[in-house]
């Protein structure tokens, strides 16, 4: 991939990753599990939402220094674009759609569920490092040998309880983004990541029996479907078929 293609599918995979929160956020059916901490803060702070997206994806990167995790280019970028851009996508979603109907939030929850993983893959694909919160998760997997879907499951049942408790929207657009957005990833991986989702690393193995990623927001690479996958060390879980798969 050449440097060129690599900082456009970047930029317009972490724009589009910020588009597809906005529109999951203005249709009130429930937001990412990280989504529903950060909209929980907006609401009790006032805070705009990119502040509040920035300030935990900072304290998300903090803790990746005791899991020794190293942030890549794509993780500084994650933090700067998606926070920069954020509140701008959800003024221009709720312009082009000022009060959403009952159908009209079906519609714009499920296409931002099909958008992030679409943007996922595209800017997990450059493979110039993980989101913020992706790393602290395979970090933790890393470093307790757990596997991806116990972790993931206890830190986005504690944010989404967090969030919920102080405000934030919890709905069926919850559940279906866990669900449904690690077959997109890796549907849509074979057109932006040919090579997989991860940096080129040694590998450490970690158990997957079920889904990965980060909203964000997480923000993420999701893996669905597969009994283990690699784990290297910038900290993105590849499937073991993706990272042994020739480019096409």
């Amino acid at each position: 991939m050449s440097p060129f293609r690599r900082t456009v599918q970047l930029l317009l995979g972490l724009l589009g990753y910020a588009l597809s929160m906005a529109m999951l956020l203005h249709a009130g059916q429930g937001g990412m599990p990280w989504d529903v901490l950060h909209q929980g803060i907006v609401e009790r702070t006032g805070l705009p939402f990119g502040v509040v997206v920035v300030a935990l994806s900072a304290l998300a990167l903090l803790a990746w220094i005791p899991l020794r995790q190293r942030p890549g280019i794509g993780t500084l970028a994650n933090v700067v674009v998606i926070g920069v851009s954020i509140d701008p996508a959800i003024a221009l979603v709720e312009r082009v759609v000022p009060s959403p109907g009952t159908g009209a939030g079906i519609a714009l929850a499920l296409g931002g569920v099909v958008l992030n993983g679409v943007a996922t893959s595209a800017y997990l694909g450059v493979r110039l490092g993980p989101g913020p919160r992706d790393g602290l998760m395979t970090g933790l997997v890393a470093r307790t040998g757990r596997s991806v879907r116990l972790v993931r499951t206890l830190i986005e049942v504690v944010v989404v309880s967090l969030g919920w408790a102080l405000g934030g929207t919890l709905g069926w657009a919850t559940l279906a983004y866990a669900v449904g957005v690690g077959p997109i990833v890796q549907t849509t991986s074979r057109w932006f990541a040919p090579r997989g989702l991860a940096a080129a690393g040694r590998p450490r193995r970690a158990t997957v029996d079920g889904t990965t990623g980060d909203e964000a927001t997480g923000d993420e690479a999701t893996t669905h479907g597969a009994p283990s996958c690699d784990v290297p060390a910038d900290g993105v879980p590849v499937p073991r078929a993706e990272a042994t798969a020739p480019a096409r």
